[in-house]
């Protein structure tokens, strides 16, 4: 009674409870299954004795440092990792897990073993599932060593590139670069194409990379079309061309008798070469023109049967049309009679050669002439007329100044007396006298001019020069704009001086 709790020897107390205490042995192995197994399921991810769900194997031609736990990867994403590594003859197969997330794996799948970032460390498994295609592999199916592949590391690239093949590779690469930036000589364009005459390598590979896109595209619909459209298409194909090729061993004389004239039909095609190469050249074009034509046809057919259905109440009208027309039938046969339309059309029989001679002489001259004339006028006096004389009287483009001094002649010359119009200017007075060099006497007989003027001149602008050489062989609309704002369209020197007293 005296071990007891002293709860359990209360007075009336008819319950006696016992407590069981584990023993120190009972703990001390509790705590160690649970610090060594717990670390072990935490590093692990899974509990012994039990399977890893869905497993692959992948056979590699070279594992390299691959390690258990490696991750796998689809797209970057995880989705399971390496769970044993063993050797396969000279090759190494690799066992990972892939879980619900990376499924479901085809038939066609493609294993890679790739270095991680430089973080990271060390590789891991990136998966591609495959074509949704194919059948899903069961779980423990192998990959093949032919969809598998290993990254290159540093060390084969620089056994492979040794003192001799890193003098021979600068060598090739040295002629490749010349090859590519090398202009073509006349006699090496005359055996090319217009499109890549005068170019270099570089600029025809370029020019050819235009095309690169689409063809790869077509040669990838053609390969995905080899391969069927059911499992086994292809090797039935490969059968079937085995037996075609079998029958041709077994039928040699006609096969050889095939090939005579096939060589007498390329012959008949080589004397044509140039023909033939100048419609493959025109093939393209025609194609693309083709195509062009054929979307647009496509386009088309759906108003054009748009078209047709609203049409359908109009030729149910059309018997009530017919009987409309046969009245005005019967006044139109009068209409065109000898008479009446027919003697309209011999009139115009009769003057049908002199208005075909008429336009053809005006097709050879009158056209033609008004044709450079249009031209001179938009390549010549039109940008003439645009451009604006940059002085300090400037008002806009020329062709405004013009019209500006049509307005303001039409102002100086209006009538005021009964002399009748004609133009008043200002002929002198001021109190400054000027004087005027005339060597020639084109403007008088004497050598020299006086006036009396208000101001003394600043200058002359524009300035007077010769005359241009006129060149009647040479059309206007291949001359140049002349330049307003040239030399001779800035401020020159005075024709008249100031003096004091002549």
């Amino acid at each position: 009674m005296g071990r007891l709790p002293e709860r359990d020897t209360r007075a009336g107390a008819t319950d006696r409870r016992f407590k069981w205490r584990p023993s120190n042995a009972t703990i001390a192995l509790i705590f160690i299954l649970v610090f060594t197994i717990g670390p072990y399921l935490a590093f692990t991810k899974h509990v012994p004795f039990t399977g890893h769900g869905y497993t692959l194997n992948a056979t590699f031609s070279n594992g390299v440092n691959i390690s258990t736990n490696s991750p796998v990867r689809i797209a970057g994403v995880d989705v399971g990792k390496v769970i044993e590594v063993g050797r396969d003859g000279d090759n190494t197969e690799v066992t990972f897990t892939v879980d619900g997330a990376g499924r479901p794996i085809h038939d066609d799948a493609f294993a890679t073993i790739r270095p991680r970032i430089f973080l990271e460390g060390n590789f891991f498994v990136e998966l591609d599932p495959g074509s949704p295609s194919a059948g899903e592999l069961d779980s423990g199916a192998t990959i093949p060593v032919s969809h598998t592949s290993t990254a290159v590391q540093l060390d084969e690239i620089l056994t492979a590139l040794q003192s001799p093949v890193r003098a021979d590779l600068s060598s090739a690469l040295e002629a490749f670069g010349s090859a590519l930036n090398t202009p073509p000589t006349a006699a090496q364009d005359a055996t090319q194409l217009p499109e890549v005459q005068g170019k270099t390598g570089a600029e025809g590979l370029n020019g050819a990379l235009l095309y690169g896109g689409p063809a790869g595209r077509y040669s990838a619909q053609v390969t995905n079309a080899l391969l069927g459209t059911e499992a086994g298409d292809l090797s039935r194909l490969v059968a079937g061309a085995g037996r075609t090729f079998a029958a041709l061993a077994r039928r040699e004389e006609d096969l050889q008798g095939l090939i005579v004239n096939f060589d007498t039909f390329t012959g008949a095609l080589a004397a044509q070469s140039s023909n033939l190469s100048a419609t493959i050249r025109e093939l393209g074009p025609t194609l693309r023109i083709g195509r062009k034509s054929l979307v647009s046809l496509n386009a088309s057919l759906p108003p054009l049967r748009a078209w047709a259905i609203e049409f359908r109440p109009a030729v149910a009208e059309l018997p009530a049309l017919i009987a409309a027309a046969k009245p005005w039938i019967k006044q139109a046969n009068p209409l065109l009679s000898g008479r009446e339309g027919g003697g309209v059309a011999r009139l115009l029989q009769e003057s049908a050669p002199g208005l075909s001679g008429a336009a053809q002489a005006g097709k050879a001259n009158t056209i033609p002439q008004s044709n450079r004339l249009s031209l001179c006028t938009s390549r010549v006096f039109v940008p003439t007329g645009n451009q604006t004389i940059e002085d300090r009287f400037s008002t806009g483009p020329s062709y405004k100044e013009f019209f500006y001094f049509l307005a303001n002649f039409a102002g100086v010359t209006q009538n005021f007396d009964g002399n009748g119009p004609y133009l008043r200017v200002q002929p002198g007075g001021g109190g400054t006298l000027g004087k005027l060099e005339n060597p020639s006497g084109n403007l008088s007989t004497d050598k020299q001019d006086w006036a009396h003027i208000a101001t003394a001149p600043e200058g002359l602008q524009p300035q007077l020069g010769g005359r241009p050489p006129k060149k009647p062989e040479v059309r206007c609309s291949t001359q140049p704009v002349p330049d307003v704002n040239g030399p001779l369209g800035q401020v020159g020197p005075a024709q008249m001086t100031a003096v004091s007293s002549p």
